[in-house]
């Protein structure tokens, strides 16, 4: 679990909480529910305008990512490649085959069948790599869900505001529902503002971060895959990954 995460998301959220309590605020002043209905129901509305559903549902099983890493390191990815470096120079390429049935990561298996079938290094490198790119470019569409909702939600905000201002001249002559009109109005700034450079626009930069890694990741096991094929030694494999985490 990726603990920065959360602990900057407990204080950054914390410390706008603390600081209206300071001030003599109250929690519940911040709780207002059109505000909410508001800025959330119109922001997921937007991004759906805006997004195909593979690249919405892909945002959303991307989500998990923030907290929890969706592959192996680098250091682990070194150290398979070098167990199935020492297998293919005991056994031959053949001897891959039984890994690649027990593999998990798709990606990995493919590589090794590609290995086992005695794919030209240079058309094996060629394959994987459009899979990288194909990949990276469709989950980086789908971290931009994010961003893009973190620039509707603050117009959004100012939607609920103007909306709660209108509410507010509607009924200058009932001073009992004026109070609520201006809170819906400025919570909903608050709210916009907030969700969006607090979380929303955060997540998508580090969802982008997380992306770039694994595809570094990716191509460190591509050479390494490669580098199988083309007999290299083993301990020669591993300096060559090693490059690639510094």
């Amino acid at each position: 679990m990726d603990i920065l995460s959360l602990v900057g998301l407990i204080f950054g959220v914390g410390a706008i909480l603390l600081g209206q309590f300071i001030e003599g605020g109250h929690f519940s002043s911040l709780m207002n529910g059109p505000a909410i209905l508001i800025v959330a129901g119109g922001t997921l509305g937007a991004i759906m305008l805006q997004f195909p559903m593979p690249l919405f549902m892909q945002a959303i099983r991307q989500m998990r990512w923030i907290f929890f890493s969706p592959a192996d390191s680098g250091e682990e990815i070194i150290e398979k490649v070098i167990s199935w470096s020492n297998v293919a120079r005991r056994e031959g390429l053949l001897g891959l085959e039984t890994i690649s049935e027990t593999e998990e990561d798709d990606f990995a298996r493919r590589g090794l069948m590609l290995l086992v079938d005695g794919t030209e290094p240079e058309m094996m490198r060629s394959i994987l790599e459009v899979e990288v790119d194909t990949k990276e470019n469709f989950h980086l569409a789908a971290a931009k869900l994010y961003e893009s909702a973190g620039g509707y939600t603050p117009t959004i905000g100012i939607i609920g505001a103007v909306m709660g201002l209108i509410q507010v001249m509607e009924n200058l002559a009932d001073p009992s529902k004026l109070g609520h009109g201006i809170a819906v109005a400025f919570v909903a700034t608050i709210y916009g503002v907030g969700l969006a450079n607090l979380i929303l626009i955060p997540m998508g930069n580090k969802m982008k971060n997380i992306i770039n890694e694994q595809t570094q990741l990716r191509y460190m096991m591509i050479e390494g895959i490669v580098s199988i094929a083309e007999g290299d030694n083993p301990r020669n494999i591993e300096h060559k990954l090693l490059g690639y985490i510094g």
